[in-house]
């Protein structure tokens, strides 16, 4: 589940306030000061991790399609994202390349993995040659950058996964993610006072980083040695990074938003905005996780 700390904190108004009366209406639900209607969030995020849960501890090898079509959705969306602002994504060979660097990382490995995105690079640069040269640095970097920002990270997850104990090495990853999330959600709301950001997201507030930082080293220190046999301390040192991580998903997502002046990145999740606008943290924790996790418990030591 996954509850925006962009939705709750300093009570700062984003965007401009109802007219006089609109929130009168018949019928019509107010918002809590989340801003956004939290009963709604709370069920769609329910069912988001219970689909996570589900795939990942019958047949491992779905929760990478789980993934998959997180990420596609996310693709498209952002692809959405930018054409209003006249960038054309080459959307079929990023879906495509996408799609065999998760299935390369998880089924063959690393260097498979990566022989598919230096393949996707190329076939991205040559996809644009016929739409002329106007515009073609602009389409190509904000391709080459979509490839990184999703498929290339969702990449980390995949390996992941692919350990033998990839099933905990995943779960441990989700349950940092949701603690930061609630975390800081919680602490934004209840104590939250002086922005964090205010430039980039204004409903941001140290307190709820507190928060975050809190719920994300107890997540770390309880599920590293009782999912993987780790170490408290390693625990803790995952819990700090992945706060880290995760703020800096959400702020970089946010400064994205407000270049393309764009309040949600869709509209597919009621209460919570887009599928990209629910993963933006998980994208930049994923290769965090991953690699403190290959650290701290090698293949074969966290059974």
């Amino acid at each position: 589940m996954r509850l925006d700390q962009d939705d709750a904190g300093s009570g700062a108004p984003e965007h401009s306030p109802p007219q006089h009366g609109d929130a009168d209406r018949v019928g019509e639900r107010k918002p809590g000061r989340a801003g956004r209607n939290l009963p709604v969030a709370i069920a769609v995020g329910i069912v988001l991790g219970g689909l996570a849960l589900v795939t990942l501890f019958t047949v491992k090898a779905t929760f990478l399609l789980y993934v998959g079509a997180v990420v596609g959705v996310a693709l498209w969306e952002l692809s959405r994202a930018l054409g209003s602002r006249d960038i054309q994504l080459s959307l079929i060979p990023l879906a495509v390349g996408g799609a065999a660097m998760l299935t390369l990382a998880y089924w063959l490995g690393d260097q498979d993995a990566l022989a598919a995105l230096a393949v996707t690079f190329v076939v991205l640069l040559a996809w644009r040659l016929p739409g002329g040269a106007t515009g073609y640095v602009r389409d190509v970097t904000a391709s080459v950058f979509t490839l990184a920002y999703l498929p290339l990270m969702a990449l980390f997850v995949a390996l992941m996964l692919a350990r033998p104990d990839g099933d905990r090495r995943a779960l441990l990853f989700i349950i940092v993610t949701v603690c930061s999330d609630i975390g800081g959600y919680f602490a934004g709301i209840l104590i939250g006072r002086h922005p964090m950001a205010p430039a980039i997201s204004p409903k941001k507030t140290w307190e709820g980083l507190a928060g975050s930082v809190v719920f994300c080293l107890a997540g770390g220190a309880i599920g590293l040695p009782v999912l993987l046999h780790g170490q408290v301390w390693q625990g803790l040192v995952l819990g700090v990074a992945a706060v880290a991580a995760a703020t800096l998903g959400d702020l970089a997502e946010s400064m994205i938003k407000r270049d393309l002046q764009i309040k949600d990145m869709g509209t597919l999740l009621p209460g919570h905005g887009g599928i990209l606008d629910r993963i933006d943290s998980l994208l930049i924790m994923a290769p965090v996780v991953w690699l403190l996790l290959a650290a701290f418990i090698p293949a074969g030591h966290g059974g």
